[in-house]
């Protein structure tokens, strides 16, 4: 299963969501974490579920491989859904048997909660499947610029941030090989009590924490030796360059925006 996570994977492919500038992509991701929250009703999703398929085929990134990236949290979205379900008491009873009485309003924000969080994950795993993290580290920097200042290490935030997306399927394969080891030698990890089963995760995290201390420094020195002291002075290979595409995506952004507003309910 964490073979399937796909947050922090670069997915290489001609489309026009790849050929635009990270900066905007960085700004539509994060503008687009705020507006999904605007939706409260059957309309609002409906224009939210439609952009999301339109930049979904813009990136030709394969609907299986999206597939397979949502796989690991479908159970947490269907437990947050049937919580919302059986918790919420609002509208009119669908089913009531003895205590367990179903509204109409708590399906419904049952499905709206389920649908905000796979919207989220879908578009955030695209910035990412669209954009390499030199792209990232880049228009994160250009876009904290003014930060600097106020003398704070802006190159170095935004390389972090690089360097954590870049080593997230590193570390996810990394526990995948050592949980296969562990489970070679007799480890259960997916059966028994809650207890035992969280000791079994003790021989998993011990190794993997020293194998991620050896990436760090191995890291650390290879970036050394290459002479890398900051970003003061710093110049960059690829210049980032802003598109008219760029434009369009935001303005079609702030018009999904108002349109959200108005209709909510």
């Amino acid at each position: 299963m964490l073979q399937n996570v796909i947050i922090g994977q670069y997915y290489p492919a001609s489309s026009p969501l790849h050929r635009m500038d990270s900066r905007s992509k960085l700004i539509a991701a994060f503008f687009y974490l705020f507006i999904v929250f605007l939706a409260n009703n059957w309309i609002t999703y409906g224009l939210l579920i439609a952009f999301t398929a339109i930049t979904i085929s813009a990136s030709k990134v394969p609907l299986r491989f999206l597939y397979k990236g949502l796989k690991p949290i479908l159970i947490l979205v269907v437990f947050t859904m049937l919580l919302h379900i059986f918790l919420t008491k609002e509208g009119d009873v669908l089913y009531k048997a003895g205590w367990l009485e179903i509204y109409e309003g708590g399906v419904i924000q049952g499905i709206f909660i389920a649908m905000r969080l796979l919207l989220l994950v879908l578009m955030t795993s695209l910035l990412t499947l669209t954009t390499t993290p030199i792209d990232i580290t880049d228009g994160l920097e250009h876009l904290l610029g003014p930060l600097k200042k106020w003398k704070l290490p802006v190159h170095e935030f935004a390389l972090m941030m690089s360097i954590s997306l870049r080593f997230i399927p590193t570390l996810l394969q990394e526990t995948e090989k050592i949980m296969k080891a562990q489970m070679a030698r007799g480890a259960d990890f997916t059966s028994g009590p809650i207890k035992e089963r969280a000791k079994a995760f003790v021989p998993l995290l011990v190794p993997l924490f020293v194998s991620s201390f050896k990436r760090a420094e191995e890291l650390a020195l290879a970036m050394e030796a290459r002479g890398y002291r900051g970003g003061e002075g710093r110049t960059r290979l690829r210049a980032l360059v802003w598109h008219k595409r760029d434009t369009f995506a935001l303005v079609l952004l702030i018009l999904l925006t108002l349109s959200l507003a108005l209709l909510r309910s």
